[in-house]
């Protein structure tokens, strides 16, 4: 019976019994910051190796297929990018071209780059990028905001062509010391930045780059489906079960 419930889910082929799973749901969605495989592996009574691939299967559970476009008439969307961990390939050359004359502990010298869109009072929707260039920045405003929508940001010239794709752009200058200037700010992506960020550093700790996507779509998950919008543990475990069917993860596709 167990069989045939998990084929077609995130759990098929799996030789943990259904209730495992189950308790595997509620323990990463009811985690702020997440849940380490060892943690997961000491509780469940599992190899560390199954704990791996357990987290991994839930967090595909959580990814969102469904991409309507943020924002609208009225709506404000902020966005932002941020950077963490090393990349997986060393570049030499900036975006722009030019040689890294820094180590890159504040900036962006060979790591990861993270762009975000937050919905204020609604959702997240975070991209992990190769590069966050103009482009890039450019293609993803096209493809998941509505041009109806306000669009805060910070001075950065990544988004100078904002204007031409959104009714209103604007902006604060934190080089010069300006975080808020009315309602114009980026406060609530710069929050979600946050608890990533803190999630990443204090529980989870290490994360192959090939794997980012799974764990912003993680916190993602989180934050779209918090108490500020009216869901509970029960109800967001109840999400991540809405969201098993019709993926499948294999270990040596989680693995390479």
């Amino acid at each position: 019976m167990q069989f045939s419930v998990k084929v077609g889910t995130v759990f098929e082929a799996s030789h943990v019994k259904l209730h495992i799973w189950l308790q595997a749901v509620a323990l990463l969605s009811s985690s702020k910051k997440g849940i380490s495989s060892n943690q997961l592996s000491r509780t469940l009574g599992v190899t560390l190796k199954t704990a791996w691939f357990m987290s991994h299967r839930v967090r595909e559970a959580m990814r969102d297929g469904k991409l309507a476009p943020l924002g609208g008439a009225g709506k404000i969307v902020e966005r932002d990018e941020t950077y963490h961990g090393k990349v997986a390939v060393p570049r030499d050359v900036t975006t722009s071209g030019r040689p890294y004359t820094k180590s890159g502990k504040t900036g962006p010298s060979n790591k990861r780059a993270i762009v975000s869109l937050v919905e204020r009072g609604g959702k997240v929707r975070s991209f992990h990028v190769e590069h966050a260039d103009q482009s890039t920045v450019t293609k993803i405003v096209n493809e998941n905001l509505n041009a109806e929508t306000r669009v805060h940001t910070d001075e950065s010239r990544l988004y100078s062509r904002l204007k031409k794709q959104v009714v209103e752009h604007h902006s604060v200058n934190h080089h010069r010391g300006e975080y808020v200037r009315g309602d114009v700010h980026t406060n609530n992506v710069e929050g979600c930045f946050s608890v990533f960020k803190r999630g990443m550093r204090g529980t989870y700790q290490h994360c192959a780059e090939k794997h980012l996507h799974r764990y912003l779509a993680e916190f993602d998950f989180r934050h779209n489906n918090r108490v500020a919008l009216g869901v509970n543990d029960t109800k967001r475990a109840d999400g991540i079960l809405t969201g098993i069917t019709g993926k499948r993860l294999t270990y040596r596709t989680a693995r390479n």
